[in-house]
């Protein structure tokens, strides 16, 4: 039998499960069905990235690259297409 996979979201919602303390890992492992180190993964996964969560900067930052690496790929593409649309004709003359 394979791995499960278990979406960002409900490993958010485990791991918030846990933070509360409101329920044991064990208690939590069963009600959720995993095992109970993953719970704890996933709990030490969240308060270690926290602060990430609420760092408007990071966001800012990611996005104005994420942009750049899109536009860069934009014009890399705009140049291939350029160079295909003028030598579609002469390469398909040559092969016929």
């Amino acid at each position: 039998m394979g791995r499960k996979k278990f979406s960002a979201k409900m490993k958010g919602q485990v791991a918030l499960e846990a933070i509360k303390n409101d329920a044991t890992i064990e208690e939590l492992a069963q009600r959720f069905d995993i095992h109970p180190t993953q719970i704890k993964t996933w709990k030490s996964d969240l308060i270690a990235n926290a602060e990430r969560i609420f760092d408007r900067k990071n966001y800012k930052n990611a996005d104005k690259k994420f942009i750049a690496e899109l536009m860069h790929k934009i014009g890399q593409q705009s140049i291939e297409i350029d160079f295909l649309k003028k030598n579609f004709a002469k390469y398909h003359k040559k092969n016929e």
